[in-house]
């Protein structure tokens, strides 16, 4: 794997986003805000567990009445660019990030 670089000349490594734990994650939109490349996505869920379906921000949307709570997932994670930008801003630390060179070819 090439090595990366910052603009400085230090060496980095992207540690790319994997997975979002749905227990954890209480759907508060902050990673998704953040994140420069549509990684994620908002689901609605019930209280059995069961995902409804995407939701957007502005969603007003219960689902008849059956939404419990919302949670991220990880929907493009071919996309992520390794940035981290939605660790630094999760308040519950749900996320899993796997080091580039950690991660299968």
């Amino acid at each position: 794997m090439a090595e990366h670089k910052t603009r400085d000349g230090s060496s980095w490594t992207p540690s790319y986003l994997t997975a979002i734990d749905p227990v954890t994650c209480i759907g508060c939109g902050r990673c998704f805000k953040v994140c420069p490349q549509g990684v994620m996505t908002l689901y609605g869920v019930d209280e059995d567990g069961k995902i409804l379906g995407a939701v957007t921000q502005d969603d007003d949307d219960d689902f008849d009445g059956d939404l419990n709570r919302k949670i991220m997932a990880v929907e493009h994670a071919g996309s992520c660019i390794g940035c981290n930008a939605c660790s630094r801003v999760c308040p519950k630390n749900c996320q899993t990030h796997v080091p580039a060179d950690a991660l299968p070819a």
